[in-house]
């Protein structure tokens, strides 16, 4: 028996190891058709900054966002043996999405594409990185990757932002001494409402983001009462006068109908960034408004 089996793998080995090898290129080869089975980006974004919050728990990361025409994508990081995973827990962290896979390769390859920007009309995009580990080796991480990709990234060099394709945001857990410690900073610094008193003049905070329930007690339920209104108007331009731009957090609400309202408000504020994970929904109440084309 021994003998028939050894005589049958020499006849038929070679054939195995071929059979083996295309099955381990098709193992190899299946993520890229998949990757590349994406929605395609728009021709421009809309004219409002639609911003993507979580945007990598969509089915396409990134694609559906550059699809509906969003031009802010928010991705949060983790920091986990020198690499940068793309998830919103660390137990939710795999292998294969990094920020590299999922964000900075794709948008790299656009801008090639592109001559130069992301959208094929010439528009900028903005990666709010949202960095979860607290840990003194986030930010010399974070920046080492950024660094990689420093053709395309925006550069805060001598109080000054010098503009590329990409303009890379690091919100969570930041460093901001670290940051401006650098001569050529590839990322700014998401600021807080409270940096609108504490730092007014600190240019490399070009953005504020603020928890919409943590500043407001009004939820969407009803018509905004007159006194929250007034509040959000004046901290928008509380923080337009200082000349960054304003996002809240956390305004998308259950009933649709409602959400639509909402967002109504924040445009009629002077809100820069409106921010949601409805971005089918966001895109399409742009197109009735006539605000994309």
């Amino acid at each position: 028996m021994n003998f028939a089996v050894d005589a049958w793998l020499k006849e038929n080995g070679m054939k195995m190891k071929s059979i083996l090898l295309v099955m381990m290129s098709v193992i190899l080869i299946c993520p890229v058709i998949f990757a590349a089975n994406h929605p395609e980006p728009a021709f421009r974004p809309l004219p409002v900054t639609a911003h993507a919050h979580n945007d990598y728990e969509h089915a396409f990361p990134l694609w559906d966002a550059l699809h509906y025409g969003f031009s802010s994508i928010e991705v949060d990081v983790h920091l986990a043996d020198g690499s940068l995973f793309v998830a919103h827990d660390f137990e939710d962290i795999k292998p294969e999405r990094t920020i590299q896979s999922l964000y900075l390769d794709p948008l790299r390859d656009l801008v090639k594409q592109n001559n130069g920007s992301v959208y094929s009309d010439g528009s900028r995009v903005l990666l709010l990185v949202d960095m979860k580990t607290e840990s003194p080796d986030a930010w010399p991480a974070l920046e080492r990757t950024l660094l990689e990709y420093s053709d395309m990234l925006s550069v805060f060099r001598e109080g000054r932002l010098i503009e590329g394709p990409v303009t890379a945001v690091i919100s969570g857990n930041r460093d901001l001494q670290g940051m401006l410690d650098e001569k050529n900073c590839p990322a700014l610094y998401d600021g807080r409402i409270e940096d609108l008193e504490a730092h007014p003049d600190l240019p490399i905070i070009k953005l504020i983001s603020a928890s919409w329930s943590d500043e407001f007690e009004w939820k969407g339920e009803g018509e905004i009462p007159e006194p929250v209104f007034v509040k959000m108007k004046s901290v928008v331009e509380q923080a337009h006068f200082q000349g960054r731009k304003i996002r809240f957090w956390g305004t998308d609400i259950p009933d649709i109908a409602g959400q639509e309202y909402v967002w109504d408000l924040l445009l009629e504020a002077g809100v820069d960034f409106i921010n949601t994970d409805r971005l089918k929904a966001f895109s399409e109440f742009a197109s009735r408004l006539g605000i994309n084309e």
